[in-house]
């Protein structure tokens, strides 16, 4: 919920969102001109549950260059360490415009008793909680790395095929699997195979995995573990996979940013099986590392043009897409990345094309 300054009157707030804007146009603006929104609110005052990237929005038409109106602003190190209650505002900054902060100050009343604080959570600069639920349900397997080479559950006690919380089961493990060398005690994740994603020529890219649960590891011996099932939200069977679970995302590596150098290429899959997109969904893109994509990168989506039939000719044309959103890469691997979709403007769908913002 926007809170607004009630003593500036909205009239007065784009007032001066409009005359900080001309001060930073200028005659002509550059594709990569800081270019404010035309109802930016003339002050703001930050609530819980807000994401820096939802802030950034309310002022800025490209919300990841936050960082740069903070440039000569003496009043903040980190523009990530902004908190609920704090008030944002327009200012000038030697003729061009930029962000103001007012420290929000809580008012505690003196009591007889003593009083303990909750510690104010710094504001993330994404919805951290929503991709840290979906990494603990999802994640990717190189194309490097065949399934093969990956510890697997190869059946149950009293030669049970499926298994469910509260059971054991058997993993075998070949010495190149990740779970060589893995201590007794140690939780392990139980993931399913599911879409191989592919290139544009059918190419793989990288094979997802689905969370089926998670284990603790009760013993080894040569290559085979015994595993406890403590959760599981589905039946364990044979051939599931079994790998260590993955950290949280750090959110110091997640500051949006446009890449310094040109990216192109579409999405490839919607985990889960949806197939049409909006905001802040999850999607697979064709792009990871090894394309210098990192976390944090921001990318334009442009819709795919509708195809038509030249009326000399008779062959289909593809029409040229339109930009319909903006997504935020948090996870990449080798050749694929996980990205969350952060506006869309129209129905977005598996094969858009996404590309650097410049």
């Amino acid at each position: 919920m926007v809170v607004h300054d009630r003593r500036l009157g909205r009239r007065a707030a784009k007032g001066v969102a409009a005359a900080l804007a001309v001060l930073l146009w200028g005659a002509a603006a550059s594709a990569d001109t800081v270019r404010w929104q035309e109802d930016a609110p003339a002050r703001y005052t930050v609530q819980n549950g807000d994401t820096l990237w939802d802030i950034a929005e309310r002022f800025l038409s490209a919300p990841w260059q936050w960082p740069r109106v903070w440039r000569r602003n003496p009043q903040v190190d980190n523009p990530g360490l902004i908190y609920p209650g704090d008030v944002l505002y327009l200012r000038d900054c030697d003729g061009a415009p930029c962000l103001g902060l007012e420290r929000g100050r809580r008012v505690v009343k003196l009591s007889p008793q003593m009083r303990t604080l909750p510690r104010r959570q710094v504001v993330p600069p994404l919805p951290m909680r929503v991709l840290d639920a979906f990494l603990r349900d999802h994640r990717v397997v190189n194309a490097s790395a065949p399934l093969d080479e990956l510890a697997y559950v190869i059946g149950g006690e009293d030669r049970r095929l499926i298994s469910g919380a509260g059971d054991q089961v058997f993993v075998r493990a070949a010495a190149s699997s990740r779970l060589a060398g893995r201590e007794t005690g140690q939780r392990l994740g139980i993931f399913r195979p599911g879409e191989t994603y592919q290139s544009a020529a059918g190419e793989p890219l990288g094979q997802e995995l689905s969370s089926i649960g998670e284990g603790v590891l009760v013993s080894h011996s040569d290559d085979i573990a015994r595993l406890h099932v403590h959760q599981a939200a589905r039946e364990v069977r044979r051939g599931d996979v079994v790998l260590p679970l993955d950290p949280g995302l750090p959110t110091d590596d997640i500051t949006p940013r446009a890449p310094r150098r040109a990216m192109n290429g579409r999405i490839v899959g919607v985990p889960g099986g949806v197939r049409f997109i909006g905001r802040l969904q999850v999607v697979a893109i064709d792009l990871g590392t090894e394309d210098g994509l990192q976390p944090g990168h921001v990318l334009r989506i442009a819709q795919q043009g509708e195809r038509v039939a030249d009326p000399r000719t008779g062959e289909r044309v593809r029409l040229p897409g339109e930009v319909a959103g903006s997504l935020v890469v948090f996870r990449p691997y080798d050749r694929v990345s996980y990205a969350i979709v952060m506006a869309a403007t129209g129905t977005l769908s598996v094969g858009d094309s996404v590309r650097s913002p410049r």
